[in-house]
């Protein structure tokens, strides 16, 4: 399995936060490969400049530490992320969507609302 991980999820990753299930740590781990999006530390840079969450600096390098391939964002994700059904507002979880569904990937995500869309996902809670 090819894993994509939400913007939160990596966050819960690096601080091995106790809302990350068991089954979805051990998931993340025997993944073949293991994701993170140029969508998180853009997403996670404007949250934090806007004093909504505290975040590590050097982020993209702590997870490129711990193993995780950055997904760069392509024409073709841009051009699929604005297409996708309006089931969710939030831009940067559509890039996600668009980027799991184009690359294969599974999506984990604590997001329920991610079950609208064609999408492989792991509950990150479980």
């Amino acid at each position: 399995m090819r894993v994509l991980l939400d913007s939160h999820v990596a966050l819960w990753w690096l601080s091995g936060d106790a809302a990350l299930g068991q089954r979805c740590r051990a998931a993340v781990a025997e993944a073949d490969e293991a994701f993170f999006s140029a969508v998180t530390p853009w997403e996670l840079g404007i949250k934090r400049a806007l004093g909504k969450l505290d975040m590590p600096d050097g982020l993209v390098a702590e997870l490129e530490r711990g193993g995780f391939v950055a997904l760069p964002i392509s024409a073709a994700h841009a051009e699929r992320a604005p297409a996708l059904p309006p089931h969710h507002g939030d831009p940067f979880d559509r890039m996600l969507i668009a980027q799991a569904q184009l690359e294969a990937l599974t999506l984990v995500t604590a997001d329920v609302s991610f079950a609208a869309y064609d999408v492989a996902t792991v509950d990150a809670r479980s």
